[in-house]
């Protein structure tokens, strides 16, 4: 039987600035398909991980791959090529540019990549902001929507390339409760699909929606919950699990 190669996989992942350790030594596999969101107080190394991991910063030792490709051993050009091409990232505030429509955000890296024709690409487009509810705005400014509906196109953005793997640093952090769920909503359709999902997030309500949640303190991983599928139902009871296990898990430091 055939064993198949993680999507990503950290060895020893370290990660210094002068001489300020941010991450220590981390191990850790995502599978293919996982919907993993990483918890833990501010400065206590989640954002950090998810750019190390991604290819986004670089590591000061350890090792990181991506479906087998060594990730320390890519030039920035082949790193650059990758998140492009396998990558998608969404953030809490949506960069997107303001001379361009709303459509044009979305086809920007597509464009980039140049892995289809321009009216290939539109049509993908126009079928992602369908999918996600926003279709109305492609002629639009990025002015004239709102910040719910700018995370929409974020995504749409991250997907028009048909990446492996998507990640995202505090992608409801901005939005009301509504919005917040309604971005879950997609996020969870996503992974259904079979897309794997990587969050960074405070709020348990978000990590309560995913398979597997990882708790940070000091830069190291002292807590891997997995939690199951969530199936739509009794999110309130999962939420209140998980906020028990993330008190218990800060009294006791978990296996700090």
């Amino acid at each position: 039987m055939t064993t198949q190669i993680p999507l990503l996989q950290a060895t020893g992942l370290t990660k210094s600035f002068d001489r300020h350790t941010v991450l220590h030594g981390i191990d850790l596999q995502v599978d293919h398909g996982e919907f993993l969101s990483v918890m833990g107080p501010s400065g206590s190394g989640k954002s950090t991980l998810l750019y190390t991991i991604s290819g986004m910063d670089t590591i000061s030792a350890g090792a990181v791959s991506f479906e087998g490709q060594d990730l320390t051993a890519m030039s920035q050009k082949q790193l650059a090529r990758l998140r492009l091409t396998s990558m998608g990232f969404i953030f809490q505030h949506v960069h997107l540019l303001k001379n361009l429509c709303l459509l044009d955000n979305v086809v920007l890296p597509a464009y980039l990549a140049g892995l289809a024709p321009r009216d290939e690409l539109n049509e993908r487009a126009l079928q992602l902001m369908e999918r996600t509810g926003v279709a109305e705005l492609a002629d639009r400014d990025v002015s004239e929507a709102s910040g719910g509906q700018l995370q929409r196109i974020g995504i749409c953005r991250a997907l028009i390339n048909a990446p492996t793997i998507l990640f995202g640093d505090e992608p409801t952090g901005a939005l009301d409760s509504t919005a917040a769920t309604e971005i879950m909503d997609i996020l969870a359709e996503l992974n259904t699909d079979g897309m794997t999902l990587m969050l960074v997030t405070h709020d348990p309500r978000v990590a309560a929606r995913t398979d597997r949640v990882l708790y940070m303190v000091d830069g190291q991983i002292v807590g891997d919950r997995r939690q199951g599928r969530h199936d739509g139902t009794d999110l309130d009871q999962r939420q209140t699990e998980l906020s028990q296990w993330l008190a218990t898990g800060e009294r006791v430091g978990l296996a700090r």
